[in-house]
């Protein structure tokens, strides 16, 4: 075999590789993007069976020690984006949000305090999370003016969200959960061949408090 027959069977090699890597590309893609349309599909009829039910909302504590008052979940809402990906129009991402809100009248206010540093972050780190509105005061000594505690005054208003991204190479779907079982975020991932009706089910069941096996 002459040189120039060698450097024909490597280009020929090499575009077999690149054919394969394009075709695995493109069936990736496809199937993440399915998935990213039945999860746009099954969230917006969430959306709107949730928002005439109102469902229960998590039992809420920013300290652990202070109860927030009986919850609901309610003005759901849903926002789906696009990008561009090697020319084309993909998902970026699905999401739906909703509020936090007192079963019974208005949202009231409360306090919590911490004196020392590691629980006032956490503190503060949750109400990050749960979107919390609140104001941060320090109360200090009277004589010294050396600081005794910090204390949050907050409302029992917070916000709960779910992001769906998609890995379009890998056909992978990140779920990103905020405040669905407390303040705090979860993570978890499902392969996108996965992502149908019963995984979705369970997602909903965790937005309503019932026992889930999605995370």
């Amino acid at each position: 075999m002459s040189f120039l027959d060698q450097l024909k069977v490597q280009a020929s090699a090499v575009r077999n590789r690149q054919d394969e890597q394009q075709a695995n590309q493109h069936a990736s893609t496809l199937a993440a993007e399915h998935a990213c349309k039945t999860v746009q599909y099954y969230l917006e009829e969430m959306v709107r069976q949730l928002n005439i039910i109102e469902p229960d909302g998590p039992r809420l504590s920013l300290d652990g020690k202070t109860p927030w008052p009986d919850m609901k979940l309610n003005g759901f809402q849903i926002d789906a984006r696009k990008k561009m990906l090697r020319d084309r129009e993909v998902f970026d991402y699905v999401a739906v949000g909703w509020q936090i809100v007192p079963r019974t009248g208005q949202p009231v206010s409360g306090s919590v305090s911490a004196n020392f540093l590691p629980d006032l972050q956490r503190l503060e780190a949750r109400m990050a999370a749960g979107w919390v509105q609140h104001e941060r005061h320090e109360v200090r000594h009277p004589e010294k003016n050396t600081l005794q505690l910090v204390r949050l005054e907050y409302i029992t208003h917070s916000r709960g969200n779910i992001r769906v991204t998609p890995d379009h190479e890998n056909a992978v779907l990140s779920f990103r959960l905020a405040n669905l079982t407390g303040f705090g975020l979860s993570h978890t991932t499902w392969p996108a061949a996965q992502v149908q009706s019963a995984v979705l089910d369970e997602l909903a069941k965790m937005v309503c408090g019932q026992p889930s096996r999605f995370c």
